[in-house]
């Protein structure tokens, strides 16, 4: 419930803040945001006590997770709408169920392939415009 409350709010703050400023500058204010958090957050360990190929894979997800936010700061700052933009975006997982599979040799099931494919039908149908109609 943490994850979604949050989230959810984070959805609405960077569609607001991309009202104001770049997409670019809205990510830089985002990973401020998100240091302000590392007192609490961080284990205090020394960074040599880290397997190197464990922080190789934590940067690696960084930098992704970066590129990411910044193209659904993108989105919103261009027009799109937060409630169409932050649920589409919010579909990423699917692609992990799609490599799974193939790159850490993990099944899915009948029953997760369904909810794959009903994500996807979310996904039409939250980005399905109503066109209005002309009663004359």
């Amino acid at each position: 419930m943490l994850v979604l409350g949050a989230w959810g709010i984070c959805g609405i703050f960077q569609k607001l803040s991309t009202n104001h400023i770049s997409a670019e500058s809205a990510l830089i204010w985002m990973m401020a945001g998100f240091l302000l958090l590392q007192p609490v957050l961080f284990p205090g360990r020394a960074l040599a006590e880290y397997s190197r190929l464990g922080v190789t894979w934590g940067l690696l997800s960084g930098v992704l997770s970066n590129v990411g936010a910044w193209g659904l700061l993108a989105a919103m700052k261009s027009g799109g709408k937060a409630s169409i933009v932050a649920p589409f975006c919010a579909l990423y997982p699917l692609l992990v169920v799609f490599l799974a599979p193939i790159l850490l040799h993990e099944s899915i099931t009948v029953l997760e392939g369904v909810g794959v494919l009903c994500a996807l039908i979310a996904v039409v149908l939250l980005s399905a415009e109503e066109t209005s109609r002309d009663v004359t």
